[in-house]
């Protein structure tokens, strides 16, 4: 029960209510996962894995480990370039998100999969590595 994925494709969509819908995901999941620990295993809700894609309109994210003198343009500046930005409470630096480009967002539950966070990162890069392969270029990763 719960190993089910649900892809969604959002089409172009600001990150602002990408974010928002994940977060109302993440609470859902959240409160399933409170519930299911109250109850027997004939008693659970299913949990529900989402894989999200997406693109975004340009947008700069900063995330908790980053450093916003790494942003290049001031407030100025990205209003000149019509560019969003947005503090987060995820891990990274500065990322860049524009037309174009391929977001995936997983929301997933890993007690349903595995539970070591390095493990899941490295495999989410292996599957873009495998997938670029499939299109004829290399990916590597980089130590660390």
């Amino acid at each position: 029960m719960g190993r089910s994925v649900i892809f969604q494709d959002l089409g172009k969509v600001s990150y602002e209510e990408a974010w928002q819908y994940q977060q109302k995901l993440f609470d859902r999941a959240v409160e399933i996962k409170r519930y299911n620990r109250k109850h027997t295993e004939e008693g659970q809700k299913e949990q529900k894995h989402h894989l999200l894609f997406c693109e975004h309109p340009p947008v700069y994210t900063l995330g908790r480990s980053g450093k916003i003198d790494h942003l290049l343009l001031d407030e100025k500046g990205l209003a000149a370039e019509g560019i969003e930005f947005f503090k987060i409470n995820r891990g990274g630096d500065i990322t860049y998100h524009g037309p174009g480009q391929l977001v995936a967002y997983p929301i997933f539950d890993l007690d349903y999969f595995f539970t070591d966070v390095h493990r899941y990162v490295r495999t989410l890069e292996e599957v873009v590595i495998r997938s670029l392969a499939d299109f004829g270029i290399a990916g590597k990763r980089e130590k660390g």
